[in-house]
């Protein structure tokens, strides 16, 4: 398992470094470039690693940054507390997320533990929507939110030049 040599270029130009523990490529922006890739449970140094679904593109990431320091994060954290369904539909996607990953490996020191604060609070928009665009709409109901509101990111283009295959 890697990324193919195209997509790892990519994934370094977008991220300003290569890519740890990068699995394959888990969602395309329509631009055709990875977006989302997934990284294995445990990196090369041994270091466990929870963030499964890791957004690469820069406009997504800098976009879900204003998204967060808007407050987004805090509403809908409320949100979980005082909606039964959203609470269950969230926790369901905390479980999607630990299935998705335990595919991959399993890692015993994160065991239980998915990622973006699932399944009680919301502390990472960046992973609730790497999630969402992964796994799919229906999902993650507050990652389909987070992505609602970005509307196109990629409407202006493709967010980096990928390097040619040497």
């Amino acid at each position: 398992m890697g990324l193919a040599p195209e997509d790892a270029g990519a994934v370094e130009a977008q991220l300003g470094r290569p890519p740890r523990g990068a699995v394959d490529v888990a969602h395309r922006c329509p631009c055709g470039l990875p977006d989302v890739v997934r990284t294995r449970p445990r990196l090369e140094d041994g270091t466990p690693f929870p963030t499964t679904f890791y957004l690469t593109c820069p406009s997504a990431s800098a976009a879900i940054g204003t998204l967060e320091a808007g407050g987004l994060m805090r509403e809908m954290t409320a949100r979980l507390a005082s909606d039964p369904e959203l609470a269950a539909a969230y926790t369901a996607a905390h479980e999607d997320y630990l299935k998705r990953r335990s595919e991959i490996a399993e890692v015993p020191e994160i065991e239980g533990v998915s990622a973006g604060g699932m399944p009680t609070r919301v502390k990472c928009l960046h992973v609730l929507t790497g999630h969402a665009l992964a796994a799919g709409p229906g999902v993650n109901p507050l990652g389909d939110e987070a992505l609602e509101l970005l509307g196109a990111w990629w409407s202006r283009g493709p967010c980096v030049v990928a390097p040619p295959i040497a």
